[in-house]
């Protein structure tokens, strides 16, 4: 029997399950020409998901051997003009053997089934512009978002804006 033959189980992630989704996310990484940008390790992320207070959540997809073959990483949001929660969806991966298996589409149902269980009323996430998922994702009806632009804040710029909390204010600009 293939792995395409078994629809996967999926689940919320347990501690066991780090190792594995450490493993898809530098797999992730390496898919999105980024490895070089991916620092994560399993105590990281086990600390996210399973510390004092959790901010991270995730599922995983098992295989009929019951091991991990994707996962989905998401955080809750907040929109003020709905005044409910959402779900921003981190990373969503599915190894290569399990492809076709409906994972992919899986996770994401298990995503969708919480939002409407708690009354949130958005999945979203964000994806590089030369993603084959695209097609995937307009398959299940996502649609891209066009009028908002995302912005990050990070590294030396992340540092000034910080500083001028404690400098009365002081420039934040590359000068500054």
């Amino acid at each position: 029997m293939t792995l395409a033959a078994v629809a996967p189980a999926i689940r919320p992630v347990r501690p066991a399950d780090v190792p594995a989704v450490v493993a898809m996310v530098h797999e992730l990484a390496e898919y999105e020409r980024a490895a070089d940008r991916c620092h994560l390790t399993a105590g990281q992320l086990e600390a996210a998901l399973f510390g004092p207070a959790p901010a991270l959540f995730g599922h995983v997809a098992l295989d009929a051997a019951e091991q991990p073959v994707g996962f989905a990483l998401w955080f809750l949001t907040f929109s003020t003009w709905e005044g409910t929660h959402g779900i921003h969806l981190e990373d969503l991966y599915v190894r290569p053997a399990a492809r076709g298996t409906g994972a992919g589409r899986l996770l994401l149902a298990a995503l969708a089934a919480r939002c409407v269980e708690r009354g949130y009323r958005r999945l979203e996430w964000m994806m590089l512009d030369w993603n084959p998922a695209a097609g995937f994702y307009r398959a299940i009806d996502a649609r891209t978002v066009d009028d908002w632009v995302p912005y990050r804040l990070e590294g030396a710029a992340l540092r000034r804006l910080a500083a001028a909390s404690t400098a009365g204010g002081a420039p934040v600009g590359p000068t500054g």
